[in-house]
C-alpha cells in the first residue's frame, strides 16, 4: 500500500510529464498550494531558471480564493514585464478547482496565454 506522500508525488510527476510534452518550448507556470498560502512561479526548464515568482504570503489580501486570484494577477504582470506571454500551466498534484482555478483565471485575465 502506498503512503499519501508517494501517491501525491506520483500524481505530480504524471501531470508534469504531460505538461512537458504539451509545452513545446514554452515556459511553465508552476504552482504550490499549502493549507494557508499559494505560490506561483514562471520557470524556464531549458535554462533551469525561475523568471518570476510570487506568493500570497507577501500580498495579504482577503480570503484564500481572493489571495490566489491576486497571486495569479501579480505573476502574470511579472511575466509580461519579463517578456513572457505564452506559458503552460502546471497544476502539480492539485485538482483544477477552487484556489488553483482562481489563480489560473486571474492569470489569463491579466494577459497570460495558456
Amino acid at each position: 500500500m502506498s503512503t499519501r506522500n508517494e501517491t501525491s508525488e506520483r500524481r505530480k510527476l504524471r501531470n508534469r510529464s504531460k505538461v512537458r510534452v504539451a509545452a513545446a518550448g514554452r515556459l511553465r507556470l508552476s504552482i504550490y498550494r499549502s493549507s494557508k498560502y499559494i505560490y506561483a512561479q514562471i520557470i524556464d526548464d531549458a535554462a533551469g531558471k525561475t523568471l518570476a515568482q510570487i506568493g500570497s504570503k507577501a500580498l495579504k489580501t482577503g480570503n484564500k480564493t481572493e489571495s490566489a486570484a491576486a497571486v495569479g494577477k501579480a505573476v502574470a504582470e511579472a511575466a509580461i514585464a519579463a517578456g513572457v506571454r505564452q506559458v503552460v500551466f502546471d497544476r502539480g498534484q492539485y485538482r483544477y478547482h477552487g484556489r488553483v482555478k482562481a489563480l489560473a483565471d486571474a492569470a489569463r485575465e491579466a494577459g497570460l496565454d495558456f
